[in-house]
């Protein structure tokens, strides 16, 4: 029936979508591990703040406090809690830690006149109060912070793009023959079997099943094979909605294939008599 028909369409898109994010967003995650990659874009965000390029003044003497890195072996955290940076910074730039009085004398003698002048306008702010002062670095490192974030983000995007473009490409996802070949055969979902938890090989076998891979290669550059481009693009494409995503509309769609067939469908299915 053609309700029946969408619901396996539906279903084989949406898993293959899904797996499809998870591998990405699986390899990603690989990456930022293995190339420190938070690590890395937030000690960038602390010598652009610091306007330490080189890491050898302000930015290397924070990252030499514990509260800041409390890692022995040299490695790099991937967060800093903001009061934490804020009591290393205030630890750095004092002659004496714990008197405000002597903060001005300290700020007055930094290197860097953009650091300086910052520093200079939360510490008048703060009006003697030392917590309030370092509340005001809090902030500050906070919006530093949201800027780092944003850049991470447009990164991490570009790369799921890249990723899931090479892994549609690689095994040919292409959604436009994945959509055809499950309208014309709406059976090839039911092999999916029951919702996958995570990435294993169950997972991987019930993604083999729909109609994805090469069945010959190098493919004919004609205009099948635009076709085909575009299909890879819409396929990659999903990639960046992200796993979560696609797993919850999966689960909600094969709910509704569990309802079973509607009362129209029925009475058009029962056989006359």
């Amino acid at each position: 029936m053609l309700g029946s028909r969408v619901l396996e369409l539906a279903i084989g898109l949406t898993f293959c979508y899904a797996t499809l994010a998870l591998i990405v967003s699986t390899l990603q995650e690989g990456l930022a591990a293995l190339f420190q990659l938070r690590a890395n874009s937030l000690l960038a965000g602390v010598r652009s703040m610091l306007n330490d390029p080189h890491c050898t003044g302000l930015a290397a003497a924070l990252y030499r406090h514990p509260l800041v890195n409390p890692h022995a072996d040299g490695g790099r955290p991937s967060y800093i809690d903001p009061q934490h940076f804020a009591l290393a910074l205030v630890d750095a730039i004092s002659h004496a830690p714990g008197e405000f009085a002597n903060l001005g004398s300290a700020i007055d003698a930094l290197p860097d006149p953009h650091v300086q002048r910052a520093l200079r306008a939360l510490y008048q702010r703060a009006d003697g109060d030392l917590k309030r002062f370092q509340d005001g670095i809090a902030g500050w490192f906070d919006s530093a912070m949201a800027r780092v974030s944003g850049n991470y983000k447009r990164r991490a995007w570009i790369i799921s793009l890249l990723l899931s473009l090479l892994l549609t490409i690689l095994f040919n996802i292409d959604s436009v023959h994945l959509f055809q070949s499950l309208w014309r055969q709406p059976g090839l979902t039911a092999q999916l079997g029951a919702l996958p938890a995570s990435l294993d090989a169950a997972t991987i076998d019930a993604l083999w099943s729909l109609p994805i891979g090469w069945s010959s290669f190098p493919p004919r550059f004609d205009q099948r094979f635009l076709i085909q481009c575009a299909g890879w693009l819409v396929t990659a494409s999903t990639a960046l909605f992200g796993a979560p995503f696609w797993f919850d509309l999966l689960q909600r769609t094969v709910q509704m294939r569990g309802t079973g067939a509607t009362p129209a469908e029925r009475r058009a299915a029962k056989p006359s008599t």
